[in-house]
């Protein structure tokens, strides 16, 4: 059976979210699957992004990932989405992506693939769950099959969250241990995924 198709979706405006975005492409590439990373437009005004200078700093050395299209999720078998939360909620960069993919789902072409989700926030009850369970109800609209990492490795008990990898940025950039969750989540995604793939062929 041919390897399955991956795709790691993203929104990062300092680096944090994109950091986890390659250790998932990292763990997903290590289950043998063929991965397409790529990150969604900043909509966000210059005004905004130049208050920060890590932000913008962040724009310039990202300047060479692809931009997600309509493309990367018809040919994925399987779609991680990642984003910071604001307010509970993914960010408005992901979500206006998102925002674009009626069309797809009017087609049925977001049906019977997989799902899952990662984030972060700035504080430790900054709304990661409620993040990704936001980017589940998008899934369950398109008919998706949502696989969480839930408790089923070693690492799963050190980060300590079953919904999706998730880093609080107040501690910092990311360790090893929240990059070896997000790993092993797309690592579990594409295992899952390719079970999925070799029973439609049979």
């Amino acid at each position: 059976m041919e390897p399955v198709n991956v795709a790691i979706i993203y929104y990062s405006s300092t680096g944090t979210v994109h950091a986890l975005a390659q250790a998932a492409a990292e763990g997903a590439e290590k289950a043998g699957a063929h991965v397409r990373l790529r990150k969604v437009a900043e909509t966000a005004p210059p005004e905004a992004i130049n208050t920060r200078p890590e932000w913008v700093e962040h724009l310039k050395d990202t300047a060479d990932i692809t931009q997600a299209a309509h493309d990367d999720l018809e040919w994925a078998d399987a779609v991680l989405f990642g984003a910071p939360t604001r307010f509970g909620n993914p960010a408005g960069q992901l979500r206006a992506f998102i925002d674009t993919t009626g069309p797809l789902w009017a087609q049925g072409k977001l049906a019977d693939k997989v799902y899952s989700a990662f984030t972060a926030s700035n504080t430790t009850h900054g709304g990661q769950e409620s993040t990704i369970l936001a980017l589940a109800n998008t899934f369950y609209h398109w008919g998706g099959i949502v696989v969480p990492p839930g408790y089923t490795d070693p690492i799963q008990f050190q980060s300590g969250n079953p919904y999706g990898a998730s880093h609080v940025v107040g501690d910092g950039a990311p360790g090893e241990v929240t990059l070896a969750a997000a790993r092993y989540q797309a690592r579990r995604v594409a295992d899952i995924t390719a079970a999925l793939k070799s029973g439609r062929a049979a």
